[in-house]
């Protein structure tokens, strides 16, 4: 006879990054404001590197629309087809988010490139490039302060504050390239910045892509050894064994974790098999910060009626 124990909270709660959403919105509104003025200032003067800041800051401002959207729906109460709600379309926003930044990037790398190799390479307008590449770089400072301290709650959180502080270095960049090119007439060096923004681009959109995607593929949370916690598990009194011991993200900030525990036969003579359940939960959340875990209990001679046992 097995019993299932789960333990925690409702899915319809707010995710990490839900609770802020005022701050993503307030950044949203900003990149928005600035994106607009950039791209007109890359029209003006002609900057490939002010064009490439700009368009960072396109997939910044849909990058985090569509993190605002997807906090909205995970906050969704969850429903006979949906049982753990909408909780997942915050890592989707993520991974779609990081794959649009990573083309964005590889673009502005063969623009930047392509205009190096020309013989003469066009003519900018250094100070309308300096204007809006200070325009850029007090907008992603604001937003930076906004997000900084709730940087690493989230993937989209931690993905919305990377792109804003890459913006703010990539501004910081266009401003150097236009006085360089002002003072000394060296106009490539707006390429090569364009270049320098694209590399820091395409790492970080990588990065947040592999997080995004372990999270999808249901890979167990970096934060938990499954050795250790199989080790912790055997620790119990009365556990014989465990198998089919499974722990993956759900979404940032909701670890979940399953797994068949075989305990001795007098434990379902007895009725121990409640406290059972209860030293086992406390084991993993005391020790794993674990509060959504489901357990069945096995007794020994439950092993002839067990598909083949996972990991």
């Amino acid at each position: 006879m097995g019993a299932n124990h789960a333990h925690g909270h409702g899915h319809g709660h707010l995710t990490d990054a839900g609770r802020h959403r005022g701050r993503l919105a307030g950044v949203l509104a900003i990149s928005g404001s600035v994106m607009l003025a950039q791209l007109a200032g890359a029209l003006l003067s002609g900057s490939v590197a002010l064009l490439a800041d700009a368009g960072h800051m396109l997939t910044d401002t849909a990058g985090i629309a569509l993190a605002l959207v997807a906090i909205t729906l995970a906050a969704r109460p969850a429903t006979a087809k949906w049982t753990f709600g909408l909780a997942r379309a915050e890592i989707l926003a993520a991974a779609v988010n990081a794959a649009v930044l990573f083309g964005l990037g590889a673009y502005v790398l063969y623009e930047a490139v392509s205009r190096l190799t020309l013989a003469a390479p066009p003519q900018i307008a250094t100070g309308s490039m300096l204007v809006f590449g200070a325009i850029g770089l007090v907008g992603n400072l604001v937003s930076m302060l906004l997000l900084v301290r709730v940087q690493g709650e989230s993937l989209n959180m931690r993905g919305a504050f990377l792109e804003v502080a890459t913006d703010a270095l990539t501004s910081l960049g266009v401003i150097a390239a236009a006085l360089v090119a002002q003072l000394t007439g060296f106009t490539r060096a707006d390429s090569i910045v364009a270049v320098l923004i694209g590399l820091l681009i395409v790492p970080r959109a990588l990065k947040l892509l592999h997080s995004a995607v372990n999270v999808l593929l249901e890979a167990a949370p970096a934060h938990i050894d499954l050795d250790e916690v199989r080790a912790h598990i055997m620790g119990v009194p009365h556990v014989r064994a465990v198998h089919d011991l499974h722990a993956w993200t759900l979404t940032s900030g909701m670890a979940v974790l399953t797994a068949h525990v075989v305990v001795e036969e007098e434990c379902f003579a007895d009725g121990h098999a409640p406290q059972m359940l209860d030293a086992l939960q406390e084991c993993l959340s005391g020790h794993f910060d674990l509060q959504h875990s489901t357990f069945q209990l096995e007794p020994p001679t439950h092993v002839q009626h067990e598909q083949p046992a996972h990991a």
